[in-house]
């Protein structure tokens, strides 16, 4: 690189840092806020947020960094430059034009809204009061569709959201994958609720101290191989992960001393999403590549350790006798084979965490038809509570008995994540189709699983997925993993196996 033009990237390198620097503070708040933080002290650390991260906004929309862009996009510049730098500009132009059309009294303003809005949401659904969060979701609603405004529309305008989380995703794709599914899925689900093989669930109508449960997190996480010198577990209203730096890499979960499976699962979750961060090649950090390449990536690590790995009957076989150390008397004369069946149970439930493998996604789909709904067709947030039951009566033939356990059980929409639920599902699907491919070039992968020797798994997917952090693109990723675009036939395909070895079904 010619030495003038090394200076500037030097100074350009600089400026993202510091960037970065300002993020880090904001997301180690709102972790805080979110794990314990003094409820009297919510409001004014909530304009706290707004400032500092309204400090990083007039950074990344200064006239200085349109200087070094303006220089470091053309075609000479990028010539000089290798891949992965090459990455960095493009990223940060695009989040740099993106946010050049917001004024930034709008992104304070929006910035305070969402953070008082996630306080008042953990309130609201503890008392199951719609009423009480309805201003909230509906300034947020109303504010993302002028934003959606200054940035232009994609197609419509929740394809605009979409590509927020999942870059290049579109209404039109995600479609006609959920259209795939559900052909393949609903069949499914029907056999299996005819089938007069049932589950034995005793067991699980126990009480389950919560320091036990905390204990087999704990030790489930380590096993997995997540770094506890580079991150912490915490207990929080929603489970969530958030990485700070590949470094600093924390996790929550929830404890019900009435439900065994909740928190184990939710700690596996949340350990997929930070394997993945802490693993990121340390020469990305300090820049925006330093994360997962998009939400449907992330999805699909924390879903492959919560179920293609946490719920196999191999990982149980290995470490059932653990769980049983934590609760003896629990789970006295139950077997790992009683265990995994229980687990991996086939029912119509309400909430979308604690959903099996198979309807899990029909909550997703409920949820992405409304934010359609919200943004496409201008749904009034007030008819949200009337539209999400009548959903969830059409699609499991069950109805929320309150809005705690319906269309307030999720946090997203409290902070403004209106096109991140889609993730989930595509995260299931690139999930199973990494698996196939893990399976064919890891032949021992079952056995591994039982022998506990879960860091081969790790290292394979370090490799392939999680080094690169966001220097690839979720389609560059697939391709690169797989040999072939996103395909969710390899989602249903592992889910009739699955299911019809279990269920002794004939599909």
């Amino acid at each position: 690189m010619e030495q003038q033009l090394q200076e500037k990237w030097n100074e350009f390198r600089e400026l993202v840092a510091k960037i970065g620097s300002y993020n880090e503070a904001v997301g180690l708040m709102y972790w805080d806020l979110r794990t314990g933080a003094p409820r009297k002290g919510a409001e004014t650390r909530a304009e706290t947020i707004g400032l500092l991260s309204t400090e990083a906004f007039k950074l990344q929309t200064s006239n200085e960094m349109g200087t070094y862009l303006d220089l470091l996009t053309q075609e000479e510049s990028l010539s000089q430059l290798d891949d992965v730098d090459r990455r960095l500009v493009e990223t940060v132009k695009k989040e740099y034009d993106q946010s050049r059309k917001i004024p930034e009294s709008e992104f304070k303003a929006y910035t305070i809204l969402t953070s008082k809005s996630e306080t008042k949401w953990e309130d609201a659904k503890e008392s199951g009061d719609f009423d009480s969060f309805e201003p909230y979701l509906t300034e947020i609603v109303g504010t993302l569709r002028k934003f959606i405004g200054y940035w232009g529309t994609k197609h419509t305008p929740y394809d605009t959201l979409l590509d927020m989380y999942e870059p290049d995703m579109t209404v039109e794709r995600l479609d006609e994958v959920f259209d795939r599914l559900k052909k393949r899925l609903v069949p499914l689900a029907e056999a299996i609720a005819a089938s007069d093989i049932k589950p034995e669930l005793p067991f699980l109508n126990k009480t389950y101290p919560k320091e036990g449960q905390e204990a087999f997190s704990h030790f489930i996480l380590k096993e997995m191989g997540y770094d506890f010198d580079a991150g912490r577990l915490d207990e929080a209203v929603h489970p969530f992960a958030t990485g700070l730096n590949p470094g600093d890499v924390r996790i929550t979960t929830h404890y019900h001393e009435n439900d065994l499976l909740s928190a184990a699962f939710s700690s596996l979750h949340e350990g997929g999403h930070a394997l993945y961060e802490q693993n990121i090649d340390p020469k990305l950090t300090g820049t925006p590549l330093a994360q997962g390449t998009s939400m449907g990536i992330h999805e699909s690590q924390s879903r492959f350790w919560e179920n293609m790995i946490g719920r196999s009957l191999p990982f149980w076989q290995k470490y059932f006798g653990e769980l049983q150390r934590q609760f003896p008397d629990q789970l006295i004369g139950v077997t790992p084979e009683q265990f995994h069946f229980a687990a991996n149970r086939v029912e119509n439930s309400l909430i979308r965490i604690e959903a099996d493998e198979l309807t899990y996604n029909l909550h997703i789909i409920i949820r992405y038809e409304i934010e359609k709904m919200l943004f496409n067709e201008d749904l009034d947030v007030k008819k949200l509570p009337e539209v999400w039951n009548e959903k969830y009566q059409d699609y499991l033939g069950i109805t929320p008995p309150n809005n705690a356990q319906g269309v307030l059980q999720d946090v997203h929409w409290s902070g403004g994540s209106f096109g991140y639920f889609a993730s989930y599902s595509l995260g299931n699907m690139y999930a199973a189709q990494m698996m196939h491919t893990l399976r064919k070039e890891m032949t021992n992968f079952d056995e591994l699983i039982e022998q506990g020797n879960l860091l081969p798994i790790k290292e394979w997917l370090t490799e392939k997925v999680y080094r690169f952090g966001k220097s690839k693109n979720p389609s560059e990723i697939i391709l690169d993993v797989t040999g072939e675009p996103l395909n969710p036939d390899y989602l249903a395909d592992y889910l009739e196996q699955k299911y019809s070895s279990l269920y002794n079904l004939k599909l």
